[in-house]
């Protein structure tokens, strides 16, 4: 199976069109992220990032993780902006009878916790640390991502005769 005036024989054991991410990985980094999606949708995809990213163990694997990582931060720094639609203020509101659920919020602010997740991923994408170092950046940076993304899908406003208020009390005329 040589081509004419060649020494390279093509080994048919090697399959030509191999793929360097496996199925699982490569299925994930295919998926579209832009600010056309939800907040709960874009914290739920970075967070599958982190995930898969603590568990890769191929460089290109990790690298394209942290990229897409990287970029499903920038589009959650852009949707944190944006007003909520109704359906997740339905969802972030509780009838002013369940005080159980009442949620307590991080001690910084979803934008500066979403800053910080950028920062650790560009730690890990810039290479520069040990790989043990690597390990507990990836790990530590999952478990903000996952705090952030419960904070944000906490609820934070009550039904009240006077319409909603926030958890805190304050009744508010407009929600963004």
């Amino acid at each position: 199976m040589a081509v004419a005036n060649s020494n390279t024989i093509l080994h048919p054991k090697i399959p030509a069109a191999q793929s360097v991410i496996a199925g699982n990985i490569a299925d994930l980094l295919k998926i579209p992220l832009g600010t056309n999606h939800d907040l709960f949708q874009v914290v739920d995809i970075c967070q599958r990032y982190a995930d898969e990213l603590i568990e890769a163990n191929n460089h290109a694997e990790y690298i394209a993780l942290c990229g897409r990582l990287l970029a499903g931060l920038n589009v959650l720094k852009a949707v944190l902006k944006l007003p909520l639609p109704d359906y997740l203020i339905e969802r972030l509101t509780l009838d002013e009878n369940n005080p159980d659920e009442y949620h307590r919020s991080l001690p910084t602010d979803s934008e500066t916790t979403c800053e910080y997740c950028f920062s650790l991923t560009m730690v890990l994408l810039n290479q520069q640390a040990t790989m043990d170092q690597q390990e507990h950046i990836a790990e530590l940076l999952f478990e903000l991502l996952t705090t952030l993304a419960e904070d944000l899908k906490a609820p934070r406003f009550i039904r009240t005769e006077n319409g909603l208020a926030m958890i805190g009390g304050e009744v508010i005329p407009a929600i963004h």
